[in-house]
């Protein structure tokens, strides 16, 4: 994920082991204190700020009621870095986090080193029913990666200044919107899936060096519409509020907070859609919890849990949305159709060559 230091509570588990240390002290040795149960607990990672803390109030305290487990929340830095974070910590013995969450570039990166991720075991996992195959990670080693929750990044247009658009293709329309677009900087933001699937061959225009060129050579046409090229989601989001842009590709669930902030924003789904992408659980290799985050992984697949991400954190079930409780207005604000699937593979395998690209292409080189 694009967007969100490691910070260490006192948890009930650390609560617990230091009232029974102090109790043993207290005896003074001359009777043996009776055995107390260990708590069952789970160090699970996740991304920083509102989206870890949203977490910590609405899913993880649902999963302890559920379970008896405790969770211990670990920040973690954005799916790149705390790759490498969870590397480094393999090499040295550690375990930062028992499951973490990871984009599908730093699960296919990862099977690729290898030996990054435990394998989870289908069969203890009884909602994993609920989901689609494209929202699971099979490598060599199984089943190492599990959607937590999907988001999209959409259209996004000013209501007061942009007639809603029925295809990306109106975006090279300089007519419409010469120097007004809002566009990623990055090149992994999925801008050219969107144009292999508007003006190509989908997902099979990456196969080739010569198909990706082509795509680069249509992003370049839309240069001279692009008021922003930005690097952050705050840019964007500052660039709609004051007009500096009129539409763009952004966050569909950030673009409807800002709808119901009051400023005149709307996300659509245009004919050939807008790209889906998600995160997914891993689970540590060096992890001695694995009971515990199989049955943390098998909640988060149950349909009432995708539920409560989606009211109280604003991604999309990775469920069947029949299988939910969400209304259809519910729904709406977090998900939409049709949907384009990034050529994942292909920017991991072209990696370099597409950055450069892109790089230059952005610069107007």
């Amino acid at each position: 994920m694009h967007r969100k230091t490691i910070t260490h509570a006192m948890t009930r588990r650390t609560l617990l082991q230091t009232s029974a240390a102090a109790g043993v002290a207290a005896a003074g040795g001359l009777l043996a204190a009776p055995a107390i149960a260990q708590a069952r607990s789970l160090k699970v990672g996740a991304y920083g700020g509102y989206f870890e803390n949203s977490f910590k109030e609405h899913v993880y305290p649902e999963f302890t009621k559920a379970t008896g487990i405790e969770v211990e929340s670990v920040t973690q830095s954005d799916s790149t870095g705390w790759m490498l974070t969870m590397q480094q910590a393999k090499a040295a013995g550690i375990v930062p986090a028992d499951v973490s969450l990871f984009t599908p570039f730093s699960l296919i990166k990862g099977s690729r080193i290898g030996d990054l991720y435990a394998p989870f075991d289908p069969e203890r996992i009884p909602n994993l029913s609920n989901l689609d195959e494209k929202f699971l990670h099979r490598d060599e080693a199984g089943l190492t990666g599990v959607a937590a929750m999907s988001f999209f990044y959409s259209m996004v247009i000013n209501t007061d200044e942009v007639e809603r658009p029925e295809s990306w293709a109106e975006f090279w329309d300089t007519g419409r919107f010469e120097a007004s677009l809002g566009l990623p900087k990055g090149y992994n933001w999925f801008f050219l899936d969107i144009i292999a699937a508007t003006f190509f061959d989908g997902a099979a225009s990456f196969e080739t060096r010569e198909g990706i060129e082509a795509l680069i050579a249509k992003a370049a046409e839309i240069r001279p519409n692009v008021g922003l090229w930005y690097g952050s989601e705050s840019q964007m989001e500052q660039a709609l509020k004051n007009y500096d842009v009129v539409a763009g590709e952004y966050f569909h669930d950030v673009t409807g907070l800002m709808a119901a902030d009051g400023h005149p924003v709307a996300s659509i789904f245009p004919k050939e859609g807008n790209p889906i992408s998600h995160n997914s659980w891993t689970l540590s290799p060096l992890s001695e919890k694995s009971d515990e985050a199989h049955e943390f992984v098998n909640f988060s697949c149950d349909p009432a849990t995708q539920a409560i991400m989606s009211r109280k954190i604003g991604t999309a079930p990775v469920v069947d949305p029949s299988l939910t409780d969400l209304s259809q207005e519910e729904l709406d604000a977090v998900s939409g159709t049709p949907t384009i699937t990034p050529a994942y593979e292909a920017y991991i395998d072209n990696e370099s060559f597409i950055q450069e690209a892109w790089n230059k292409m952005v610069a107007g080189a």
